[in-house]
C-alpha cells in the first residue's frame, strides 16, 4: 500500500502589519489537522494577547537559559526583544500526524531553513508600501517614529523573498487565505513525500513478478 508522511512546518513570514497572523488565524479555523506554534517573547503582550495562548511571555534571563539549553528551534531578536521556537513542541506534533504553522520573521525562518525538519516557507506581502503603512497606522499600537522604524525594517526583509518557496499577495484576506491553503494542499502531495513508499512498492512489485 502506497502511504505518505505528509506533515511539515509551515512557515508564514511577512513585513509588521503585512497580515501573517490573521492569515494564519484564518487558516486554523478552517481546518483541522494543523496545530499553531506558540513562540517565545521576552516583549510585553499587546491589548488582549494572552500568555500561553498568542506567546509564553517570560523574561530575558528564561529566555536566554532555554537558549542555551538547546530548547530552540531558532531565535530572533526584533525591535530589541527575544522571539523564539520550542524544538520539542514541534518535533511532537508532527510525529502525532499534524501539520504545525507558525508566523516567524525572515531571521527565524532562515535559520529554520538550516535544520532537518521538513517545512515549507510562504511570504506575506502587502499590495504596495502604502498600504502597510495605512494597516500600521490603523492598528493603532505604534507611534509614528515606530512605525517609521518598521517600515524601513519592512523594506530590508522583501529582500528575503527569494529564500522563500511561495509568495502571497494579502490584497483581500479570503483570497490570500485560500492560496495559503492551496499551497498546503500542493506540499502535501509532494512526490518526495511519496517517493520512499513508492519506491518499495514498486520493489515488492518486481519481486512479486519474478
Amino acid at each position: 500500500m502506497i502511504t505518505k508522511n505528509p506533515n511539515f512546518l509551515i512557515i508564514l513570514s511577512a513585513p509588521s502589519g503585512g497580515g501573517k497572523s490573521t492569515i494564519l488565524q484564518e487558516v486554523l479555523r478552517v481546518t483541522d489537522n494543523i496545530d499553531y506554534s506558540v513562540s517565545y517573547t521576552t516583549r510585553k503582550p499587546r491589548g488582549a494577547e494572552e500568555n500561553g495562548t498568542h506567546y509564553h511571555f517570560v523574561d530575558e534571563p528564561e529566555f536566554l537559559s532555554r537558549r542555551e539549553s538547546g530548547d530552540f528551534l531558532e531565535t530572533a531578536q526584533v525591535f530589541g526583544r527575544w522571539y523564539g521556537t520550542s524544538i520539542s513542541y514541534i518535533q511532537s506534533r508532527l510525529q502525532a500526524g499534524r501539520h504545525v504553522i507558525m508566523d516567524i520573521d525572515v531571521q527565524g525562518a532562515a535559520q529554520i531553513g538550516a535544520t532537518t525538519i521538513p517545512y515549507v516557507k510562504i511570504f506575506i506581502i502587502p499590495p504596495s508600501m502604502d498600504v502597510l503603512r495605512d494597516r500600521l497606522v490603523k492598528r493603532a499600537t505604534d507611534s509614528p517614529e515606530e512605525i517609521h522604524k518598521r517600515l524601513d525594517i519592512a523594506r530590508d526583509e522583501l529582500q528575503y523573498i527569494p529564500a522563500y518557496d511561495y509568495l502571497v499577495v494579502n490584497d483581500r484576506l479570503g483570497v490570500a487565505v485560500q492560496d495559503v491553503l492551496a499551497i498546503i494542499r500542493a506540499e502535501e502531495n509532494r512526490v518526495s513525500r511519496y517517493w520512499e513508499p513508492i519506491a518499495g512498492f514498486l520493489n515488492q512489485e518486481r519481486n512479486n513478478d519474478q
